[in-house]
């Protein structure tokens, strides 16, 4: 896979790995190295310039803006670094979106909201949430319909060190629960070690760090 952006600025390149069913990935590596546009590629927010990216043997490139549209409704749960909770909506209404996108029973979005720290906030407004607490917001929202894939931006960079744990241990519960596949992108080497595999990010792709115990090296 590869993205290029202006006059021929490379900001991805030499991108070629499989996301097993089930498997929780961590990717870490400097700023800029395009882990987050890597994201928004894999959701379909942004185009690849070159090769194809497939979910569940669909490529994305193919669907047209309501195929898009669909699969990212249906089978991506994305957590945004800037959150994207929405102001005029209660914190339950928020975490129900994709439940009645999807049609399915909104009383999830409640037992979530108190996994994540939240019991008794679900008729709170983002307005009155700190910075720490609209991003259990919005991990809630991603986990609520139970995704496929979820997509993870910098997830615990808002949280403190307590609530990272808390929210890491949630994480990997919903994907080992519900069968799904997760692809955490995190400068936290705890936020990493809680994956099942950890990927490097470069200028020349991705390779796998075979040993955790080097994590605290690249903090």
């Amino acid at each position: 896979m590869r993205k290029t952006y202006g006059h021929g600025r490379v900001v991805l390149a030499h991108l070629d790995f499989t996301l097993a069913a089930g498997e929780y990935v961590a990717i870490m590596g400097d700023s800029g190295v395009g882990k987050s546009t890597l994201l928004n590629l894999i959701a379909g927010l942004d185009s690849a310039n070159g090769g194809a990216i497939l979910i569940d043997g669909v490529n994305i490139a193919n669907l047209d803006d309501d195929g898009a549209t669909r699969l990212r409704r249906q089978k991506l749960g994305f957590i945004f670094q800037a959150f994207h909770i929405l102001p005029h909506l209660t914190l339950q209404q928020n975490v129900a979106l994709p439940l009645l996108l999807n049609q399915a029973p909104p009383e999830r979005a409640l037992e979530l909201l108190a996994a994540v720290g939240l019991d008794g906030r679900g008729n709170d407004f983002p307005r009155q949430l700190s910075g720490g607490e609209l991003q259990r917001v919005a991990i809630a929202r991603a986990l609520a319909h139970r995704p496929t894939l979820i997509l993870a931006d910098e997830p615990t960079g808002n949280l403190d060190p307590d609530t990272a744990h808390e929210v890491l241990a949630l994480l990997r519960q919903e994907i080992k629960a519900n069968g799904a596949s997760a692809i955490m992108v995190t400068h936290s080497a705890a936020a990493a070690a809680s994956a099942d595999r950890i990927l490097i990010m470069s200028a020349d792709g991705l390779r796998p760090l075979p040993d955790k115990a080097t994590l605290p090296l690249l903090q």
